[in-house]
């Protein structure tokens, strides 16, 4: 029963018609001002109801540093939604899912560049993962793509 409940909250969490009421914050992104998996991302999200505020920068690490991106977890771009980290190629389904649980947890990281991940739209479909990122700075599978 409490499984039933929990599918029901987060299929009404996700409905368009709850984010198409601005009910979805900023996506602050860090990127290359020479990067296109970046900006592919970045319209990916925008695509999906975020608003984008694009920070265009030659060195991200500082960003990478504040919000705990572990080390070798990093990809092309970082980004803070909602008080988490969103680091590289996180689908905007993955990031509707965080802001709508609210964990105890630092963001999500995908780490890499997944060429089947939003923004890298390479051809085939290889499987990735994307990885919760505790407060503690551990690491989980969020979710599998």
């Amino acid at each position: 029963m409490k499984s039933a409940i929990r599918t029901a909250v987060l299929l009404a969490l996700f409905s368009p018609a709850v984010w198409a009421a601005g009910a979805l914050p900023t996506v602050e992104v860090y990127k290359s001002p020479t990067c296109g998996c970046c900006g592919k991302w970045v319209d990916h999200m925008k695509a999906n109801g975020f608003k984008v505020v694009t920070h265009e920068m030659n060195d991200v690490t500082p960003h990478k540093q504040r919000l705990g991106v572990p080390v070798g977890m990093g990809s092309c771009h970082t980004a803070e939604v909602g008080g988490y980290l969103v680091e590289g190629h996180v689908p905007a389904e993955d990031v509707k899912r965080l802001l709508a649980e609210k964990p105890q947890a630092k963001g999500l990281v995908s780490p890499g560049m997944p060429q089947s991940a939003p923004g890298m739209d390479l051809p085939g479909k290889v499987p990735y993962e994307v990885l919760l990122v505790r407060a503690d700075g551990s690491t989980a599978t969020y979710a599998r793509h």
